[in-house]
Parts: structure tokens; C-alpha cells; sequence
């Protein structure tokens, strides 16, 4: 069974920094696609970065220039650095991945439970 579990989500001031780390574990034969999403309350979820498996990015516009977004395949995770975090970035960030448990198994999407950003003004 595959999991996906987020960490270094927190409080953090207006202009400072986090970094979020999300960690694949049981049995991956591959895995694909890996991104972080995030949900305001009362809004919907977003596309907040994403990156391929050969390490090709994109990025929600408001997050370009701030937040990086990458991978480390001998680990399973990927991360999130954000900085220059602003009121509006504060949400419930979920990563994803799609993964492949075993040869003779379809990839599927996987996803965390999520972790709690919140930035103070």
C-alpha cells in the first residue's frame, strides 16, 4: 500500500519561509508526476506546482518566482520551498504523486492528508 505523507508545514510570519516535504513509502515500482496542491477555506483546491519525472516544472502563477518545487527519486519525496510567503498563501497544502505500485499494476494518483500552512500578517 502506498502512502504519501506531508511534514514542515506550520506558522510562519509574512515574508518568511517554509519548506515542505512530502514522502512516498510501500511499494513503488515508479512513479511519474509529483505535485503540491493547496485549499483555502472556502475555496477550492489548486494546482500550486508540479514536476515530471524527467524534472520539467510549472507553477501557479501567483507562486512563480517564490516557490520551487522538486524531487528526489532515490527518496520518493518531493518538496516545496516557499518563500516570500504572503497572507494568501495560507491553506491546507496536499501533495501528490502518481505512482506505479508494482510492474503488473497501473499507475494511479496518490495523495497525502495534507499539512496546514498558515502565514501571519
Amino acid at each position: 500500500q502506498v502512502q504519501l505523507v506531508e511534514s514542515g508545514g506550520g506558522l510562519v510570519q509574512a515574508g518568511g519561509s517554509l519548506r515542505l516535504s512530502c514522502a512516498a513509502s510501500g511499494s513503488i515500482f515508479w512513479s511519474g508526476m509529483m505535485g503540491w496542491y493547496r485549499q483555502a477555506q472556502g475555496k477550492q483546491r489548486e494546482l500550486v506546482a508540479h514536476i515530471t519525472s524527467g524534472g520539467s516544472t510549472d507553477y501557479l502563477d501567483s507562486v512563480k518566482g517564490r516557490f520551487t518545487i522538486s524531487r528526489d527519486d532515490a527518496s520518493n519525496t518531493v518538496y516545496l520551498q516557499m518563500n516570500s510567503l504572503n497572507s494568501e498563501d495560507t491553506a491546507v497544502y496536499y501533495c501528490s504523486a502518481e505512482i506505479r505500485p508494482t510492474m503488473a499494476m497501473r499507475s494511479k494518483d496518490y495523495w497525502g492528508k495534507g499539512t496546514l500552512v498558515t502565514v501571519s500578517p
